[in-house]
């Protein structure tokens, strides 16, 4: 663990165009389509970074060959065609979550054993509703130290055209079902609202564009099938989620930031945390392939941030700036992510000198006067990392502790953030 990393505040506004890595989303969910098809993919702009290896080198250990050539964020993926390794294996997810979750259910559509396994963090993180999914299936599954947790042993095969799960835990349970349902066609309906339904939408703009059919019966049935067909080239847009934070800076420091590749087409619905800069009074462009924002004086707003929730501590960071309490509601489930994402940056803006409070399903942010430095703790968490180190652009004294946690998602995030100076 390195020692805390130092944050220099911005000598002045930014104004400037920012360049953002491809989406950790989409990246991870395009190489398991790429995985599932018969041919060669090539994902273009997508993402180097922990996660996205984490999933190359499972796709790997059930037989998939996943070249990176991460000079020009280029992936090349031979399929399988669906059909997986014959040969029992083990699974390294590392603490990629969408890595624990997607390969799950794709390790069940072979016969032989594989066992799944991960970093202490992600085995912390629910899995229940997912084994009991994949249970209702005909496949095996055996919790091997906690009963719903990782180290999981799946063997498949997957049986069974319906299967049906909650919604409100964790939209990658859904979104793994899916991915790996489209081979022989499955039926997904969830039995509660979902949560990120964003990442749901997602998942399935990413399997029709490598040929699969995605069918919504309802507001909670999905019907897959059709298969995956390999594409020459597949385009990665940026990571809005990691766009948040740059947008944030130009709202918190009056400045102005522009990030290219995101427009009104993306399939990303993070894009949709500059609507909530917007209306806490910032300018908010949104074009054909870009975004803006400009700041101005901001104001506190509530806010259910259910479908947009990886954003929650970026709106954290930005609402110790802003004129009056924030309420964020609607994201009880964050407490299971990476790091509890309501308990955290409540503690975290305390000890900046900002009043917040904990509640059931999200927190309230109270500013009085400018925050103040401190040690920031990031709990091995990138998100956290990546939004107290804002406070840190506004104010001296603010340190970052285990800085390197960002690699999860962006391997020179603290470079980056110079680019608005």
């Amino acid at each position: 663990m390195r020692d805390p990393l130092p944050i220099v505040p911005l000598p002045r506004p930014p104004d400037t165009t920012v360049a953002i890595p491809g989406s950790k989303s989409i990246t991870n969910r395009a190489l398991v389509a790429a995985s599932l098809a018969g041919g060669t993919s090539t994902l273009v702009g997508a993402l180097v970074a922990d996660d996205t290896e984490a999933m190359a080198s499972a796709l790997r250990s059930l037989g998939v060959g996943v070249i990176i050539d991460a000079a020009v964020g280029e992936m090349t993926v031979d399929g399988c065609g669906g059909e997986l390794s014959a040969t029992e294996t083990n699974v390294d997810a590392r603490q990629s979550g969408t890595t624990g979750r997607f390969l799950t259910p794709l390790a069940a559509l072979g016969s032989a054993p594989v066992l799944i396994d991960g970093h202490p963090q992600l085995r912390s993180r629910p899995m229940e509703d997912l084994v009991d999914a994949l249970v209702s299936l005909g496949v095996r599954v055996e919790s091997m130290v906690e009963s719903g947790h990782l180290p999981l042993r799946v063997t498949g095969p997957m049986s069974g055209e319906s299967v049906s799960l909650p919604g409100d835990i964790s939209s990658q349970f859904v979104s793994g079902l899916m991915l790996a349902g489209a081979v022989k066609g499955l039926r997904v309906e969830l039995s509660t609202e979902p949560v990120s339904l964003p990442y749901i939408d997602m998942t399935a703009a990413v399997m029709e564009s490598f040929g699969a059919t995605v069918e919504q019966i309802d507001a909670r049935t999905r019907q897959v099938g059709g298969g995956y067909r390999s594409l020459d080239r597949y385009l990665v847009e940026p990571d809005a989620s990691a766009a948040s934070y740059f947008l944030a800076a130009a709202a918190m420091a009056k400045g102005r930031v522009r990030v290219d590749g995101l427009g009104v087409s993306s399939l990303q619905g993070d894009l949709g945390f500059v609507d909530a800069l917007r209306r806490m009074g910032a300018d908010v462009t949104v074009g054909a392939d870009y975004t803006e924002v400009v700041g101005r004086e901001l104001h506190g707003i509530e806010i259910d941030m259910r479908h947009i929730s990886d954003t929650a501590p970026t709106l954290a960071a930005v609402a110790a700036f802003a004129e009056g309490p924030t309420t964020v509601t609607g994201i009880g489930f964050v407490r299971g992510k990476e790091s509890d994402r309501i308990a955290g940056p409540v503690e975290q803006l305390r000890r900046c000198g900002v009043d917040a409070e904990v509640r059931d399903d999200g927190f309230v942010v109270r500013p009085a006067g400018m925050p103040h430095g401190a040690t920031i703790d990031t709990y091995e968490d990138h998100r956290m990392a990546m939004s107290f180190a804002l406070i840190g652009l506004m104010v001296p004294g603010v340190e970052i502790g285990d800085p390197g946690c960002v690699d999860k998602t962006f391997r020179g995030y603290f470079d980056a953030l110079d680019q608005m100076r």
